[in-house]
């Protein structure tokens, strides 16, 4: 499909013409300052998003019947640690070394408005270029059961995304058992 051609503008009046020549006929020119102005930076494309990114389905790519397990690597529950990273990474995690820029509540959500909300989040801080964030996902004390689903869950999910390098259990201040820290891949 070819786009139609933009007409060629509209020669102006002879008496505009001579209006503008004669508000200009005293101006100089400015001496060349030798300068060469630089390229305009390009930006980086940005990916159109359609409403099947944004809506709980298996076009977000997570499966809910991928349960969480131990890091073996990282040695403890609460954490993860995508393979090739050293240890390193998940202990400047805990001890904030890098920057929460954004977070996430997911409290009194259901577990589709809680994916749907993560997937979203995680593509806007993306976007955004944030490298770490927080998740509250609560610590399950009003669930059924008193069983922890959205905390397993969240992290399930956080391990199936492939800009998740990392996360641990937030410190106390942060929310301790009932949020996390993710550390997301640079841009």
């Amino acid at each position: 499909m070819t786009k139609p051609r933009k007409a060629a503008p509209a020669p102006l009046p002879a008496e505009e013409i001579a209006v503008f020549r004669e508000a200009v006929q005293d101006a100089q020119p400015l001496p060349d300052s030798g300068r060469i102005a630089p390229a305009p930076q390009r930006r980086k494309p940005v990916p159109r998003r359609t409403s099947a990114d944004e809506t709980p389905s298996t076009a977000d790519g997570l499966s809910d019947h991928i349960a969480w397990r131990e890091d073996s690597e990282a040695g403890d529950e609460t954490s993860f640690l995508r393979s090739g990273l050293t240890r390193q990474t998940l202990r400047k995690l805990r001890r904030g070394h890098w920057v929460t820029r954004d977070e996430l509540d997911l409290h009194g959500m259901t577990s589709d408005e809680a994916r749907a909300s993560l997937v979203q989040f995680l593509s806007a801080a993306r976007d955004r270029g944030a490298r770490c964030v927080r998740i509250i996902h609560g610590k399950g004390m009003s669930s059924k059961n008193r069983e922890p689903v959205l905390k397993n869950r969240v992290r399930s999910w956080l391990m199936q995304r492939d800009e998740v390098l990392a996360f641990a259990e937030a410190g106390p201040a942060g929310g301790g058992a009932g949020a996390v820290m993710v550390l997301l891949r640079g841009g």
